[in-house]
């Protein structure tokens, strides 16, 4: 399915369901190197794929809802296939209702952008769905979306690492990671 964000349309699935999963890397012509991230509606949902340190929820607390994906140690004997890393799990809390809702009905969804790997992401519904025909199910009209892409900070370790800097700005992160 594909569903509208607060940055951009993605394509979700079930982390749960490893036929979904593979499905999803194949549309998308991903690699499983690159480990799907995962939605949430809360820390609730957070707390049951991931272990939660406090630095973390202080991050979900000022960034979510909203376009921060925290990659985090997945809670032992979570059995989801997100891709070939099953050590970490990416966590997004987004800013749009109909996502966060989906997340509350049926619970969290492994979600990327709706395009081709390394390429455009089209900003809306009709398009989605051009580009992926048969291969997604439904598409969710959310009006158009085109807003920048999460920003994806690893806090595996002692201190946080920038993987890809998007609409929460580095600085501000790294403000709300070291509060003075």
């Amino acid at each position: 399915m594909a569903i509208p964000t607060d940055t951009v349309y993605g394509i979700a699935v079930s982390p749960f369901h490893r036929r979904a999963t593979q499905r999803l890397f194949r549309a998308k012509q991903r690699p499983r190197s690159m480990q799907l991230p995962v939605l949430v509606d809360g820390i609730a949902q957070a707390r049951a794929m991931a272990e939660l340190e406090d630095r973390a929820r202080m991050l979900m607390g000022r960034f979510w809802p909203g376009g921060l994906t925290i990659v985090l140690r997945r809670q032992a004997g979570l059995d989801v296939d997100l891709g070939d890393d099953t050590a970490t799990v990416g966590l997004r809390s987004p800013n749009h209702e109909v996502a966060r809702a989906l997340c509350t009905a049926v619970g969290p969804l492994a979600t990327t952008s709706a395009n081709l790997h390394g390429e455009a992401t089209p900003p809306t519904a009709r398009e989605v769905g051009e580009l992926f025909g048969d291969a997604v199910a439904v598409v969710v009209d959310g009006g158009r979306c085109e807003g920048a892409p999460s920003t994806v900070v690893d806090c595996t370790g002692p201190e946080p690492g920038l993987i890809r800097e998007g609409c929460v700005p580095w600085p501000e992160v790294l403000a709300h990671y070291h509060p003075s």
